[in-house]
Formats: structure tokens, C-alpha cells, sequence
């Protein structure tokens, strides 16, 4: 029996070249490859640093609600804290705070370790055009942002 199977794959091996399907005349192959790319921002929660730790006996820091620009450039974020149940709040570079004001039904807990934003082809976060979606996949539109300053 053992005597068969070597000179089948003996076979095999040489009838395996002429079987392969011929390039084309003149050896040029045409290939399309098409390319789907998503970008998502993710934007983590502001960490508070070790030693730091809120104090029962101290007030926390109001913020006043001000007028603000209905966009705000995705590369300026830098951090999101929640302080409010209904919105949440972005650090954005330089110090300065914005407030993301949330829809309906769209607690600002679920946002507590940072969340999602898809990149638009403008780079940018609009009121009324663009939403957040938290880590465990909610999805929430931005109905207004805010400029927040410290209250006197």
C-alpha cells in the first residue's frame, strides 16, 4: 500500500504546474482594493491627581453658563468632566471649559469614564449637528454648548 502512495503524490506534484491558470497576455493583472478608514476620538475623563482628592468640608467651584460658539475645533479637547446630570463638561487646552448640553433621555453618568466622538470632514463639534456615544455604545446628540467661567 505504501508503494502506491508515493508515485501518486510524485504525480501530483508534477501535474500541479500545468494545472495553475496562465497569467494574462503580456503579464499585466488589474486589482482593485477599496479602502473604508473611520476615525473615532476618543476623550477621556479628567483624571484627579493623587493627594488631590476632594475634601466633605470644601465647596466645589461653580460654573456660570455663557453664550459660546455653536462649534469647537475636536483637536482643542483635552478632557471631559461630569458635573451636571445633564451634560457634560470639556476641557478644552489652554484652561477654558465648554459644556456639552445633552438631549433628552441621555443621562450624563453613562459618560463617566470619557466617551466616543466620530470625526466629521470639518475637525469639528457642533451643537444640533454632531453627537457623543459613551463606551458602552449610547449615543447622544449635543443640543448646546456653553463657555463656563468660575462664579463670583
Amino acid at each position: 500500500m505504501s508503494s502506491l502512495v508515493f508515485p501518486a503524490a510524485l504525480l501530483l506534484l508534477l501535474a500541479a504546474p500545468a494545472a495553475a491558470p496562465a497569467g494574462p497576455p503580456g503579464g499585466i493583472a488589474w486589482q482593485q482594493v477599496t479602502i473604508h478608514e473611520r476615525i473615532v476620538v476618543r476623550v477621556p475623563r479628567m483624571p484627579i491627581p493623587p493627594g488631590r482628592q476632594p475634601i466633605a468640608d470644601v465647596q466645589p467651584l461653580r460654573w456660570v453658563e455663557k453664550d459660546a460658539p455653536k462649534c469647537v475645533a475636536v483637536d482643542t479637547l483635552a478632557a471631559a468632566t461630569i458635573t451636571e446630570p445633564d451634560s457634560v463638561d470639556l476641557v478644552v487646552r489652554g484652561g477654558s471649559r465648554l459644556r456639552a448640553k445633552l438631549g433628552d433621555d441621555c443621562p450624563a453618568l453613562d459618560f463617566y469614564s470619557g466617551f466616543y466622538l466620530k470625526r466629521t470632514s470639518d475637525g469639528r463639534l457642533c451643537a444640533r449637528r454632531d453627537s457623543i456615544r459613551s463606551r458602552s455604545g449610547d449615543n447622544c446628540p449635543i443640543v448646546a454648548l456653553k463657555h463656563l467661567v468660575p462664579a463670583r
